[in-house]
C-alpha cells in the first residue's frame, strides 16, 4: 500500500493543519508505512487562488506522478477529480457554521464545494467526536460507517518542555490564528478585572486583530497585550515553558491544538466549554462559557492567586495527556483507516 499524503499546508506559516500533516507523516514513516510526501517546496499555498490551484490541479498531478494507490487529503479539501481513491481528514465544518463574516467565494469553496467532495471519499477521518457529529449533521446523507474519529497527535517537543514560569509579570499565552471564532475579545474584556496579567498572542493575523486592539484601547489595557504574529518553533516552545497559563476562549474548534499542546507541555489552562474542547481537555481545568466575561475574569484571578497549585495540577496530569495525544497512536489508527479505504 503506497499512500500519498498532502503536506503543502505544512509549508511556510503552518497552523494546526500543517502541524497535523507533518506530525502524521513522521509518525507513519516511523511505523513503516509506505507514505509519499506530496508538496512543492516553491509553491506558496497561503492565498486563496493558490490554494485552489494546489487542491484541484497540482495535488492530483503530484499523486499521479508518485504512483500512489491512495491519496490522503489532510487539509480538509479534496480535488474534484482524483487519479486514485481518496481518504480525507475533515478537521471541522467551521466554514459552514461560524465563518459568515468571510468572503463569499471562500465560504463556498471551503464549505459547500468541499462538503460535496466528501461524498466521493472512500474514508473520512475527523479530529473529534464533536467534528463527526457536526459533519453528519450538515451532510446527513454521508455513510456514517465511513466517518472515523482519530485524535491528532501532539509533537513530542511539547512533552519535553521544561516549565520555568517567572514570578513577575505573569502572562497568558493565546495560541492560534487571530480570527473571530478564536474569541480573543473575551480575554480583552476580562483583562481590566485581572490586575497585572498580560496577554501574549502567537499565530497569523486577520483583520479581527485590529478590532481586538481597538477594544483594548477603549478598555485601557492596550499596554498589557502583545500580538507577536507567527513566531518560530523555538519561540513557541519557549513561551510554553515560561507562560503563567494558556487561555483558549474559542467558540468553535474541531480539535483544539492550543489546548492539547498546553496540556502536553504542563501549562495551567483556562478554556472555553465550546465545541470539541471539553472532549480534548477532559475536565482537567476550568471550562467556561466563551462569552461570560465575568467568569473568565474570576477564573484567571483564581489561578493567579495560587500559581503553585496550578503548576502542581498541570504537572500531575501531564503524562496522561502526552499518552492520549501520542502520534504513534494516531499513525497506527490512520494506517488501519488506509487499509479500510482500499478494501
Amino acid at each position: 500500500m503506497r499512500v500519498g499524503l498532502d503536506l503543502q499546508l505544512a509549508r511556510g506559516t503552518a497552523t494546526g493543519i500543517g502541524e497535523y500533516a507533518s506530525g502524521l507523516f513522521d509518525a507513519l514513516v516511523a511505523q513503516g508505512v509506505d507514505v509519499v510526501p506530496l508538496r512543492s517546496e516553491h509553491f506558496d499555498p497561503w492565498r486563496f487562488d493558490r490554494r485552489v490551484m494546489w487542491d484541484q490541479a497540482l495535488l492530483p498531478l503530484a499523486a499521479r506522478r508518485a504512483r500512489v494507490e491512495l491519496l490522503h487529503c489532510a487539509s480538509g479539501t479534496m480535488p474534484l477529480f482524483a487519479p486514485v481513491p481518496v481518504l480525507v481528514t475533515v478537521h471541522d465544518v467551521a466554514w459552514l457554521r461560524v465563518q459568515s463574516h468571510a468572503r463569499a467565494y471562500a465560504r463556498a469553496y471551503f464549505g459547500a464545494f468541499s462538503l460535496a467532495r466528501y461524498r466521493g471519499a472512500r474514508r473520512i477521518v475527523v479530529d473529534s467526536h464533536f467534528s463527526r457529529a457536526e459533519l453528519l449533521d450538515v451532510a446527513p446523507d454521508l455513510d456514517a460507517s465511513r466517518v472515523e474519529v482519530i485524535y491528532p497527535g501532539v509533537a513530542s517537543d511539547f512533552a519535553r518542555v521544561v516549565r520555568a514560569p517567572g514570578d513577575a509579570a505573569p502572562f497568558a499565552l493565546v495560541t492560534g490564528t487571530l480570527e473571530r471564532r478564536k474569541n480573543f475579545e473575551t480575554l480583552v474584556r476580562a483583562l481590566p478585572a485581572v490586575p497585572g496579567l498580560r496577554l501574549v498572542s502567537i499565530g497569523p493575523s486577520t483583520p479581527y486583530r485590529d478590532e481586538c486592539l481597538r477594544l483594548a484601547a477603549e478598555l485601557g489595557v492596550l499596554e498589557r497585550i502583545e500580538m507577536r504574529g507567527y513566531v518560530p518553533r523555538a519561540e513557541v516552545l519557549s513561551l510554553h515553558a515560561r507562560a503563567t497559563l494558556a487561555a483558549v476562549p474559542s467558540r468553535y474548534e474541531g480539535f483544539g491544538y492550543a489546548a492539547a499542546q498546553a496540556l502536553c507541555a504542563g501549562v495551567p489552562l483556562v478554556c472555553s466549554n465550546a465545541a470539541s474542547l471539553p472532549e480534548v481537555v477532559g475536565g482537567t481545568w476550568p471550562m467556561l462559557e466563551p462569552d461570560d466575561v465575568g467568569a473568565w475574569s474570576e477564573a484567571l484571578c483564581a489561578l493567579l492567586a495560587d500559581r503553585a497549585a496550578a503548576e502542581t495540577r498541570a504537572a500531575a496530569a501531564r503524562a496522561e495527556h502526552v499518552a492520549r495525544f501520542a502520534w504513534s497512536a494516531c499513525a497506527a489508527s490512520t494506517a488501519r483507516a488506509y487499509g479500510a479505504a482500499l478494501c
